[in-house]
Formats: structure tokens, sequence, C-alpha cells
């Protein structure tokens, strides 16, 4: 298998992962350029599922609608079309919200009319990848090999292996012994909201607390349209809380006009890598230590029907939301730190849903710990995950910019912040699909 691509002249790309963001890369590439090969590596069975539509619950929902997931940006109705042609949806409508498990489905789907003189999969997990001065070779588990012009990291979210003694992670949807088992949660994200939905959908009785730093819950998804905002508007490279302040006075403003916070958000989406990107290190630290919280509220939010069935829980009582930090998991429940001291919450059951913050050095993909190690890669000074260039190159430890190696979508937020749900993750891939359309060939 080693070098087979490299005699006949064409470019050979690797794409290490095969989750959302290593199949929208894959999906654009060949879409764009008929002369290229791509040999994706994912050790799983599918591809395009990750940890986000891997589920098998119909009632995990999408948490953006339908006409804002097609793969292609320049195709807003690609996935629409899917959803009636494949039989998964034919009564979707472009403002609902559909299955997770559909939407894996449909990435699944982006690959399938590809052949093998196009696309291979090796179901291997990549350990390492050397550059060479002409070519990236990719060292598999199994011992064997396999060599590129150009290699791209799409590894996802940094997952730990294991959560804390005694408590579940987050993607696993275990049920507890009984339906009036204690259960509960810690974080308030989307996560928690799969859990919630899971637990109810099964008519568990028992209670359920959640609990987070600030208690705070995803805002529901409510019809918006997008305000239009131009670039010139917006406080590039102001301090954090002018920006906020804004926001707020845009939202105010809008709000006369009858609209809401929710279309200034989705106005404000195409432009959010930019002031991200306007941020000195300073700034962005203020942002995601006082900041991020909020926004990540308000900007990702959960499905009508999900917040349906998690305000009546929480009116009937069942559900309660706790502000507390969480500091161990004790064999008599959740021991957490309150406003009013410590506490301990009884807990049959313990989910760790703290979200995708994680430790890249020690969470991620063997690949992507390999590469920090050996210092091919760094982490960025955030330790949000690798540190790349805006148009995705791999930075080494010593800060030399890789010429083949390039970091897509969530194990690469630096960069960008909002590089984590597919609206983003596609124009992302649309601009790499480009420019390697535009690498010389004595690169590629």
């Amino acid at each position: 298998m080693d070098g087979q691509f490299l005699q006949d002249g064409s470019r050979h790309i690797l794409i290490i992962g095969g989750g959302a963001s290593g199949v929208l890369a894959a999906a654009h590439l060949l879409r764009n350029n008929p002369a290229l090969r791509i040999s994706m590596i994912e050790k799983s069975r599918t591809l395009g599922c990750g940890i986000a539509y891997s589920t098998d619950n119909p009632n995990h929902l999408l948490n953006t609608r339908v006409h804002n997931m097609s793969a292609f940006p320049d195709d807003p109705e690609h996935f629409l079309r899917w959803l009636h042609d494949a039989g998964a949806a034919p009564e979707a409508k472009p403002d609902c919200f559909v299955g997770r498990s559909t939407y894996g489905r449909y990435l699944e789907s982006l690959l399938a009319t590809w052949g093998r003189d196009r696309l291979t999969c090796r179901r291997q997990e990549c350990l390492r990848l050397e550059e060479g001065p002409g070519s990236v070779r990719a060292v598999l588990d199994d011992g064997s090999t396999i060599t590129g012009h150009l290699a791209i990291l799409a590894t996802g979210h940094a997952v730990p292996q294991h959560p804390p003694q005694g408590m579940r992670g987050g993607w696993d949807f275990t049920p507890p012994a009984s339906a009036d088992t204690d259960v509960v949660i810690v974080g308030t994200g989307l996560s928690m909201v799969d859990h919630v939905v899971s637990l109810l959908g099964r008519g568990h009785r028992g209670r359920i607390t959640c609990l987070s730093r600030r208690g705070l819950l995803p805002r529901a998804h409510a019809t918006s349209h997008a305000a239009p905002i131009a670039t010139d508007e917006i406080p590039l490279g102001a301090p954090v809380s002018q920006v906020l302040r804004w926001l707020r006075v845009r939202i105010r403003a809008i709000g006369a006009e009858g609209l809401g916070w929710r279309d200034v958000l989705d106005g404000l989406r195409p432009h959010v890598s930019a002031i991200w990107q306007s941020w000195d290190e300073d700034s962005r630290r203020r942002f995601l230590r006082h900041g991020a919280s909020w926004w990540e509220v308000h900007r990702h939010r959960m499905p009508p029907q999900s917040a349906a069935l998690i305000g009546a829980a929480r009116e009937r009582g069942q559900l309660q939301v706790l502000k507390a930090r969480f500091r161990q998991m004790t064999p008599e429940g959740v021991e957490v730190l309150t406003a009013g001291g410590p506490r301990l919450l009884p807990a049959g059951h313990a989910i760790d849903c703290r979200g995708i913050r994680r430790d890249p050095e020690t969470d991620s993909a063997p690949v992507v710990q390999e590469l920090i190690t050996s210092g091919r890669g760094r982490l960025d000074a955030l330790r949000l995950g690798l540190d790349t260039t805006r148009d995705a190159r791999l930075i080494a430890r010593d800060g030399t910019v890789s010429q083949r190696v390039f970091a897509i979508g969530p194990c690469a937020r630096a960069a960008l912040w909002e590089i984590t749900a597919i609206p983003d993750i596609r124009v992302q891939c649309a601009r790499l699909a480009d420019l390697f359309d535009r690498l010389p060939e004595t690169v590629g």
C-alpha cells in the first residue's frame, strides 16, 4: 500500500479521521479536483458519524435547522434534497430539526459515489505522521504505512478515555439500574440535554440534578432570521468588554424593529472567526474566562422539542439545575462546592458532561499526542488544540509552518474558535479545497 498512489502523477491526500470533519474535507476535495486521490484513515466501522452522529436515539436531534446543514455552502439545499430523495425524512422542511443519526447517514452518503480509484479507507488508527521533503507518511497501528503528498488531520474533539471513577462518560448512554435512581449530571451543555432527553424518553422517574459553575442552560431555538451585519460595523480588535457592549447595543436596536437576539447572533456568525483573530492572547483568555459560557448557551441552542421536555421536567420538580463546582465522586454521591459551601448530592448514577474543552495533550487522538510530544506540532497558548495558521497549516514547536500537514475542525479550533459545528467546518473545508487547487505541483 505504501506509495501506491505516487506513481501515476496524481496528487494523493491522506485524511486522518473519518468523522464529520474528515468526510466533509474528502467530499469537498473530490468534488473540486478530479485529479485528487484520497486515503482516509479511520479506525471505526462507519464514516461521518464520530461522537456526535453515532447515536441511535431518534430523540437526539441536530441543534441546527436543516437549511443550515448542507455539506456544501454553495448548495444550501443539498441536505434537504437528500432527506427527500433518500426517504430519510420525506416530510422534512428547511426549518425543521432532524435526528443526528440521520445526519450521520447523510455524511456517509457523501462518499458513496466515489470509486476506489479516487477514495479508499483504511480501517486502522494512525499513530504517527512523518513529513519528508516530498511526501507525508502515516504509520498505522497494524505496523503498515501509507504515503501521500499532503495530510489533513481531522481527528475531532479531544475526548477523555476514562471518566472519573464511578461516573459515566458524556457519550455513554447506559441507563441507570432503576427508573427511580437519583441521577447527577456534571455539565449543563448540549451533552447534558441529550442525556436528559434519553432518560425522560425511557420513562425515568427519579430526580435529575444538573450542575455547572454558572448553572446556565443552552437557550432554545425560535424563529429567527440572520440580521445583516457588515464587517466594518464590528469593533474588531477592541477589548472584549467593548465588543460585548457593541453586541448588546445592536440587540437593543434590533429589538425596536421587532426582532431579537437570535437574529443578531445568527448574523454575527460569519464574523466570529474575524473577531477571535483580532484579539491578542490576553483578550482571548479573558473571553474564555468570562464570556465563553454565556456565548455558548446563546450561540449553541437546543431544538424546541428538547427544550420543551426539559422545561416540563423542571416545572414538575424532577429536574434541578444547580450552580456548583464538581469536586469529586464518592461512594455516597457527588461532592460539589456551592456558594453556600460543600454539598453532597446523592447519586445512584452520575454522568460527566463537562463538554469539549478538554486537555488536547492527554485526551486527543494518538497521532495528535505524538505530534505534540515529538515537537512536530504544538498546542496553542491557550491549550485549545493544535496550533495552526489561518489556512490550517500545522505549526511545530519551534514555530516552523508545515507545507504538507494541515489540521481542521475541532482538533484545531485555536485559530478560528468557532469550528466545532457543521456550518463552520464546511466553510473551512471549502476553503481548504480551493487552497489545494492553488498549491504548486512541486509542493503537492
